[in-house]
């Protein structure tokens, strides 16, 4: 006969009680765009040059304006195709959950982002590659995808090159008190995350 106080049940497993509370907190889809540009033509602004350089090699052996014109155009619309490649982020399916409404438990284990007690996903730290402490907040940017997970061939490449970065942001206003905020920072750095 099992005992009252013998009894096999498991407790529920809720946030740690160490867990950072968050406020609710949706990312503008204009502030997402203006971050992510900024990103990917810091890193990628040489991508640019190589339209340019290729269209005006011509111009080299038999000068013609119209090559000048033809490279300058190309280049143009180079940089306006990647630019809307990043900004599609905003409107894709996939993406909706990085511009919700959102409420953040964030602990040792992982990153919950909750719509409400119910819904939400979790985020594990191993699917963060590093974060920035921003004047405004923490700045969380996501793994791109494994070449395992990549198409092959030239699409994989394509892929590969000119991925659009993802990222949380954390300001720091959700924040309940300067504790969490310290708590926060001093997890990152736990976590070598933040430099």
């Amino acid at each position: 006969m099992i005992q009252p106080n013998q009894r096999n049940f498991r407790m529920q497993q809720g946030p740690s009680p160490q867990a950072i509370r968050t406020k609710k907190y949706q990312l503008d889809k204009n502030t997402y765009t203006t971050m992510a540009l900024t990103q990917v033509w810091k890193k990628d602004w040489w991508h640019a040059l190589i339209p340019l350089v290729l269209f005006l090699l011509p111009a080299a052996f038999s000068f013609s304006w119209w090559w000048v014109a033809g490279a300058v155009i190309i280049t143009i619309l180079f940089v306006l195709l990647r630019s809307a490649q990043v900004m599609g982020v905003t409107q894709v399916e996939q993406g909706n959950p990085l511009f919700e409404k959102l409420m953040y438990e964030i602990d040792q284990r992982q990153i919950l982002m909750k719509r409400n007690e119910r819904e939400g996903m979790a985020l594990g730290w191993d699917m963060i590659q590093k974060a920035q402490k921003r004047d405004d907040g923490f700045q969380l940017w996501l793994k791109p995808p494994t070449d395992a997970q990549l198409p092959g061939g030239w699409k994989g490449w394509v892929a590969r090159n000119f991925q659009a970065p993802v990222f949380v942001l954390l300001p720091f206003r959700i924040f309940n008190s300067q504790n969490d905020l310290k708590l926060m920072e001093s997890l990152l750095r736990r976590k070598n995350l933040l430099a």
